[in-house]
């Protein structure tokens, strides 16, 4: 019996600790688990652009506010902050998955910095790349199985990836299809929460409009032009006005005339029609 107690404990020793990584259980923690920091050694300009975006800002508003707090008087508030859990924020599932795979008491801890308005612990939390390039880059997971540890996915297959943590890059089929970003930018009404709540409708406009009625571009194809990690609309910088006026389209039409009211009361008169119509893969504005 000693033996194999003896002969598994060696075993285990052989198998990669992060085999058997544990949950966050702080804030502080999480943030290190997902820090892609390192990714601007080489990518710098794609790092560059990522930050600038609404990914690097998930939690908070365009204008830099905490929407989260909307919650926190919501039917899912917790009666107690320091008891918050995962199902307190049902927002979890897209603006923030790695908290999905972290103790509750990291919950805690951001409904407590949420409640105080405390933007430098809630600017901390980002979708970094780790939680594109790993976590949400395989959907059918009873089929190809769950994001490996210590690998990330992108368009092709890279043996040697030269990072330490991150040593392997592996294809994913969904990372250039608009399901990818469907996962998120969702379908609408999320009944499978206890309590059911509205969210983004992107992904099911596209496929229920603009795929039904010819369309063939993808969301990464006008989003991510040439790689472009900033992924537009960010609502205040010149990218944003760009997309905007290529996709949305405003027709008017004047007609002048003179109305003769009565008698020497001659009048200048104009008609405008205007018609507003868009080219956009997705209704407007959504999210």
């Amino acid at each position: 019996m000693q033996a194999l107690k003896i002969a598994v404990l060696f075993f285990m020793m052989t198998i990669p600790f992060s085999s058997y990584a544990e949950k966050a259980t702080t804030i502080e923690e999480m943030v290190k688990m997902y820090d892609s920091s390192s990714c601007k050694e080489c990518h710098e300009e794609i790092y560059m652009q990522w930050e600038k975006s609404h990914h690097a800002r998930p939690l908070m508003g365009v204008k830099e506010g905490i929407f989260l707090r909307g919650v926190l008087n919501s039917a899912f508030a917790p009666k107690d902050l320091k008891k918050a859990t995962k199902k307190n924020f049902p927002c979890f599932k897209c603006h923030l998955p790695q908290a999905l795979e972290a103790e509750d008491s990291v919950s805690a801890e951001i409904a407590q910095a949420v409640a105080a308005g405390d933007k430098a612990i809630v600017s901390k939390l980002q979708i970094t790349c780790i939680v594109c390039h790993n976590t949400k880059a395989i959907l059918h997971r009873l089929q190809e199985g769950k994001p490996e540890k210590g690998v990330l996915y992108g368009s092709t297959d890279i043996a040697e990836h030269g990072d330490s943590s991150y040593k392997q890059i592996k294809k994913s089929v969904i990372m250039k299809e608009s399901i990818f970003c469907g996962q998120c930018h969702g379908l609408g009404p999320n009944f499978d929460a206890e309590n059911p709540y509205q969210c983004a409708t992107l992904y099911g406009s596209y496929i229920h409009s603009y795929l039904p009625a010819g369309g063939t571009q993808s969301c990464q194809e006008c989003h991510m032009k040439e790689g472009d990690h900033l992924i537009a609309p960010n609502w205040n910088d010149a990218g944003t006005a760009d997309l905007l006026s290529d996709s949305i389209l405003l027709d008017v039409q004047t007609l002048g005339y003179e109305w003769l009211r009565a008698k020497g009361d001659l009048r200048p008169m104009i008609v405008v029609n205007t018609k507003i119509t868009h080219k956009a893969g997705h209704r407007i504005p959504d999210g």
